[in-house]
């Protein structure tokens, strides 16, 4: 009884967490970044996970993919009680002993050890400057996950990016072990700093208002916008509500002055939430609100997007939207976001190539040529891939995801597809021409053991149970290793290979 009650409060906790997505339902040669271009840095906030185990957090990130690939394919998501058995599942494991920690507790106020892990090295949250004390730029996993990202994934945290080079780009912070990427802009009169979810896998746009409630009460130790910090905010009559993959707002329109990159977008319409799902309003959500980066047409606010909104106001040239996403284990800090064009410092100008958007309701989704593993063909052909900086993992279809795994040696059962953490085998994604291999280190997740970081891991390739049979939806684990463009303009998706 004892055990049973553990379990429920623990489900309760981990259902109610922070989510690692957040999704509702030829970009231009511009080689240069110009004066009517931005570029934003994705930064990484510290905020100490002590709440829930990673192989929980895990399982959070396949069910919220599932129910993500749900939502863009216009199917119904997969049923709670099924989500909550994966869940049980988990937890199972961890109670048994199936699956080892370290000292690590499941049970409620569960505190993670902080301490290192064998043969590692002491971690630096870096500064602005993106000075660190250790330097991981080698793509091998022989000595299986790095010190680095078990940490980040046991205590969480935000790393700042580096201030950007380019002109109109902000920055992009890592939370946790490359769960998901935050930039900070400036709303309101006088400006307040927001940190915001940068999705290009929905199209809505708010931040928290003041009057924000929640299921615990208030929305949580986040900026808020209103009448009462910004002069210039004026609030409508027209409501609007999100549902994502995870989690839920509602609230109304507004309009007040939206400062991107030193870009000043007066009066801009958008959402304020007085109502968010603890999914958004608890403390240890690194952000203030999201911005959606697909096209309008998907928007449950229908209203342009910001970037949308740039173009239209002559700020910058074309409702471009470019994406440089950073690894936690490299600590180059380097991620970001540019408006407007294209950031020719983050990759090979001769690899560049060009698809249609084939989505017609507004995300970015392009067809996959050749998959490869270790250059040999896996024979399934005919496949889409939704690109999502939302999504942390790949969800495919079973059947696809058990060709890929099988390849890599790894092995699927009802919990979860894995492989050797110590795998060096390459993954290929094409499109257009070109084939663009994943990092062996993003294949490979977190080890099953977290104390032994060279046995088996969970897969960064996880089995969808709802779409077609040939729709894939593509997250961070491809896309940390290629630059990514979408011009909403020309309906067009660019991807290119890192410099």
């Amino acid at each position: 009884m004892q055990l049973s009650i553990v379990f429920a409060v623990l489900l309760a906790c981990i259902l109610n967490s922070t989510p690692s997505n957040a999704i509702p339902a030829k970009a231009r040669h511009q080689m240069r970044a110009g004066p009517r271009m931005v570029t934003m840095p994705l930064k990484r906030l510290y905020v100490p996970r002590t709440d829930v185990h990673p192989q929980l957090l895990l399982q959070q990130h396949i069910n919220r993919g599932n129910k993500r690939l749900a939502r863009m394919t216009g199917r119904s998501e997969p049923p709670e009680h099924e989500l909550r058995a994966e869940m049980h599942k988990r937890m199972y494991l961890l109670e048994s002993g199936s699956v080892k920690t370290s000292s690590a507790t499941t049970g409620t106020g569960s505190s993670f050890s902080r301490r290192r892990w064998r043969h590692s090295k002491p971690v630096t949250n870096t500064a602005n400057n993106g000075s660190s004390t250790t330097n991981s730029s080698s793509t091998s996993t022989d000595g299986g996950v790095s010190a680095l990202d078990i940490e980040a994934a046991e205590n969480g945290g935000l790393t700042p990016a580096n201030k950007p080079t380019a002109n109109n780009t902000l920055g992009l912070a890592i939370d946790a072990d490359d769960v998901g990427y935050i930039a900070t802009i400036q709303i309101g009169t006088p400006p307040q700093n927001f940190n915001i979810l940068m999705d290009s896998g929905s199209a809505d746009f708010w931040v928290g208002s003041e009057t924000c409630q929640s299921q615990q009460g208030t929305c949580g130790n986040h900026t808020f916008l209103g009448s009462q910090s910004s002069s210039s905010f004026v609030q409508s009559n027209q409501n609007f509500n999100v549902t994502y993959g995870s989690g839920a707002v509602a609230g109304v329109l507004c309009q007040d002055n939206v400062n991107i990159a030193g870009l000043q977008l007066n009066n801009h319409t958008f959402g304020v939430a007085n109502e968010e799902s603890v999914q958004f309003s608890a403390d240890t959500v690194p952000f203030d609100g999201l911005m959606g980066l697909a096209q309008s047409t998907l928007s449950n606010e229908k209203v342009p997007t910001p970037v949308e909104s740039l173009a239209s106001n002559g700020l910058i040239s074309s409702a471009i939207s470019s994406f440089k996403i950073s690894r936690l284990a490299d600590q180059l800090n380097d991620g970001e976001v540019t408006f407007g064009g294209l950031d020719s410092t983050k990759f090979v100008a001769s690899t560049l190539v060009t698809i249609p958007n084939v989505s017609k309701i507004g995300f970015w989704e392009g067809a996959l040529g050749a998959i490869t593993v270790n250059g040999q063909d896996t024979t399934l052909t005919g496949r889409t891939a939704i690109l999502d900086t939302g999504t942390t993992l790949i969800i495919a279809p079973p059947a696809d995801t058990q060709a890929v795994i099988t390849m890599l040696g790894g092995k699927c059962d009802t919990q979860q597809c894995t492989i050797p953490c110590t795998s060096n085998a390459s993954v290929a994604l094409s499109f257009g021409n070109a084939s663009f291999s994943i990092d062996p280190r993003d294949m490979v997740v977190l080890p099953v053991d977290i104390n032994d970081p060279t046995g088996d891991c969970t897969a960064g390739i996880q089995p969808g149970t709802v779409g077609t049979n040939t729709e894939w939806l593509v997250g961070d684990v491809f896309l940390k290793n290629a630059y990514l463009s979408v011009d909403t303009q020309n309906n067009q998706i660019s991807l290119a290979k890192l410099s």
